[in-house]
């Protein structure tokens, strides 16, 4: 029986991964040398991500986390995706006995160190070593990471998040759940405002198409990005979008080693006519699931709040 105190850092570990809006969508239970991972699907975003790939991206950094933490506690981290046929929401099953993976553990220092970076990175390029450092992480698990180092490409990429953002904001219905996600920082969750601000904000956001305005900002911001690159996968189904999560995950940590921070602007795999778009940039790479900006910043951010790790644990007869 794997000691509790070890589960506790590990699911506390698992649960700093980065998922869409911060909604956290993720549940974790508990066996004799076992942890399943399973999908919340209460906290989905049916306009924003109607077929979950996203939300199940996001559970698959909690899993790559989830392994990395289990290998710095010198434990076995072998994984077992859609273990259960029959129960969509179990995702993943990690079985804690056998050989820690080493190349694993050394991430488990930089898991609180990753936060998403907003805003622009420092004006110098990304180091040619650390990229390939990136792309092997990426294909340690299975999937591709597919640089755009050609100006042509990141004005096309622009572009496409342009046009993305605009799509996005016309929608009232995605205007609403936008607004829905933004919460005072004590809940622990979702997109953090002081708590005075919530009501005008969400007034704003719901009332007022600013597909304009933030379109031109994240173009500029895909245009400045030392580093622009898209996550590919082989497919487009769960045990795809289960891969590509893991390894981008793998990828972030990896690059917070390298003193590199990142942000995504998904807007062109979002909306689904552009992703077409955005896959004829990386050519046979496969298929987009994220496109990612990243660069190096000395900035310490303040932490998105996490809700208590009880609140993410749930029993046999409850899952």
């Amino acid at each position: 029986m794997t000691d509790p105190t070890k589960i506790d850092r590990i699911l506390a570990h698992a649960t700093r991964a980065p998922s869409s809006h911060n909604t956290q969508p993720w549940l974790f239970r508990v066996g004799p040398d076992r942890i399943d991972l399973l999908a919340d699907r209460t906290r989905a975003l049916p306009v924003n991500d109607p077929e979950d790939r996203e939300l199940t991206i996001s559970c698959a950094c909690a899993l790559m986390s989830l392994r990395v933490a289990a290998a710095a506690e010198g434990l076995g981290s072998g994984v077992t995706l859609l273990p259960d046929s029959d129960d969509n929401d179990l995702l993943a099953r990690v079985d804690l006995r056998g050989a820690p993976d080493a190349e694993l553990a050394v991430l488990a220092s930089v898991i609180d160190l990753r936060q998403t970076h907003r805003v622009r990175f420092e004006d110098r390029p990304v180091d040619s070593d650390h990229i390939t450092a990136l792309s092997r992480a990426a294909q340690a698990e299975n999937a591709r990471f597919a640089p755009l180092h050609s100006a042509e490409k990141r004005h096309a990429a622009a572009d496409l998040v342009a046009t993305g953002d605009a799509a996005l904001w016309d929608d009232a219905r995605w205007r609403r759940e936008l607004a829905q996600w933004m919460h005072p920082r004590r809940k622990g969750d979702g997109l953090t405002l002081p708590w005075l601000a919530i009501p005008l904000a969400q007034a704003v956001v719901r009332s007022f198409d600013m597909g304009g305005g933030v379109a031109a900002h994240d173009a500029e911001l895909a245009e400045a990005s030392p580093l622009l690159a898209v996550l590919a996968t082989d497919g487009d189904s769960t045990r795809d979008w289960l891969q590509a999560g893991q390894a981008l995950q793998r990828v972030l940590l990896t690059g917070v080693r390298a003193g590199l921070q990142a942000s995504y602007l998904n807007q062109p795999v979002q909306v689904s006519h552009l992703r077409p778009r955005l896959n004829a940039l990386i050519g046979d790479a496969g298929l987009p699931q994220v496109l990612l900006r990243m660069g190096y910043t000395q900035d310490r951010l303040t932490p998105s709040p996490r809700r208590p790790v009880s609140d993410c644990v749930v029993s046999d007869e409850m899952a």
